[in-house]
């Protein structure tokens, strides 16, 4: 998937050098299936689905549904050449933001995403908060995403939230409505690199250890559906990662009924396991 970063833990290995995005055709088949079907939510993911040339297109048409749109940012793409305006473009379209700042250290942030990705990313939410992001009250959600920079499962959520929140407050002046935690799956580059360490199977014993079988009922894969940029349909981001499609094989989005897709089977790896350790895992953070 293409990014205009390529962190160390991207379970998808996006990076500027991979060439995948979705077709203007494939954007309007899977447009007329989420407008002919029940579907409340459509989020825009990648990689960076900003540096897909549809995307306003995407973002337009969703809105014009009456659905609600997200979009899970780095936040330094908004900086790419020729997305100047996007801010403004995603604020009057009311799009809700989910974006990583895998810390609130900019020493911590730049070991992960490369130099320089910290101060971007801290002009990109003083941005954002300009336009009324993160304001209570303005209808401009503002998500910040954290991810342990190690072998090890996410802090507490309220605390971590409170840390982020009185540091970024104190040094640059930025807020936001909410910190989800989500758990480094042992997949893409982070599997690598616990490879590399000798660390990979001491990781998947502490997430089988910490599992909680109660989180169960909540998973993502039970609430949403992730659908690759050829259209092909995965129960979550990570299978999509593992390219683990979902039941139904090699089917597209627009090949299948709504129901097809509900009612079938979910597909299961070893990775799952990092849904249900701890507080458990999902797109919105911990699992309640």
């Amino acid at each position: 998937m293409r990014c205009n970063q390529a962190c160390a833990h991207c379970h998808h290995n996006a990076g500027p050098g991979r060439s995948e995005l979705m077709s203007a055709e494939s954007c309007n088949k899977t447009l007329s299936f989420f407008e002919s079907n029940d579907i409340s939510t459509i989020e825009l993911t990648g990689g960076a689905p900003e540096l897909n040339p549809n995307f306003k297109d995407m973002v337009r048409s969703v809105r014009a549904m009456g659905k609600h749109a997200a979009v899970r940012s780095n936040l330094t793409v908004l900086f790419e050449d020729g997305l100047e305006g996007l801010p403004q473009f995603l604020a009057e379209n009311r799009v809700e933001l989910v974006c990583s700042l895998p810390c609130y250290l900019e020493t911590n942030v730049d070991s992960q995403r490369g130099e320089g990705a910290y101060k971007k990313s801290i002009a990109a939410l003083r941005m954002l908060n300009g336009l009324g992001y993160g304001e209570e009250g303005s209808g401009l959600p503002l998500y910040l995403v954290y991810n342990p920079g190690g072998a090890f499962l996410p802090g507490d959520q309220a605390a971590l939230e409170a840390d982020y929140r009185s540091n970024l407050e104190a040094m640059h002046g930025v807020t936001f409505s909410q910190l989800y935690t989500i758990t480094n799956m042992p997949i893409g580059k982070f599997a690598k690199q616990l490879q590399a360490d000798g660390t990979l199977d001491e990781y998947m014993s502490l997430l089988k250890e910490s599992v909680s079988l109660r989180l169960l009922d909540n998973v993502m894969c039970r609430q949403l559906i992730s659908v690759g940029w050829d259209g092909r349909v995965f129960d979550c981001d990570f299978n999509q990662a593992l390219n683990l499609p979902a039941a139904g094989g090699e089917k597209r989005l627009w090949e299948r009924s709504l129901d097809e897709i509900v009612n079938a089977p979910i597909t299961l790896g070893e990775h799952c396991y990092g849904c249900i350790a701890g507080r458990g895992s999902s797109c919105c953070g911990i699992l309640n």
